[in-house]
């Protein structure tokens, strides 16, 4: 089990992002949660089995059809206790 946390630059609000997130890491298994932050970044964590993890950390590199990344920063955390996948 592993853990992480993502910062997603570009134009990542306003196009699916994060309920496409949400369905993707539904898809692998994945808990944690995904926001918007006040700066149009989105953040979001990641944990779950190491291959559905980084399987999410691929796909916000490109993210959902009208989404343009032109960042995304990775952080590793320790595991905690999560069941499900949230949007915040």
């Amino acid at each position: 089990m592993i853990r992480k946390r993502v910062l997603v630059t570009g134009v990542v609000q306003g196009v699916f992002f994060r309920d496409t997130c949400r369905r993707v890491a539904g898809q692998q298994g994945v808990t944690g949660w995904v926001r918007n932050l006040p700066d149009g970044r989105v953040e979001a964590v990641f944990q779950g089995a190491p291959e559905s993890v980084e399987r999410l950390v691929t796909w916000c590199r490109t993210g959902p059809p009208d989404a343009q990344v032109t960042a995304v920063d990775v952080h590793d955390e320790p595991p905690e206790r999560a069941d499900r996948f949230e949007l915040h």
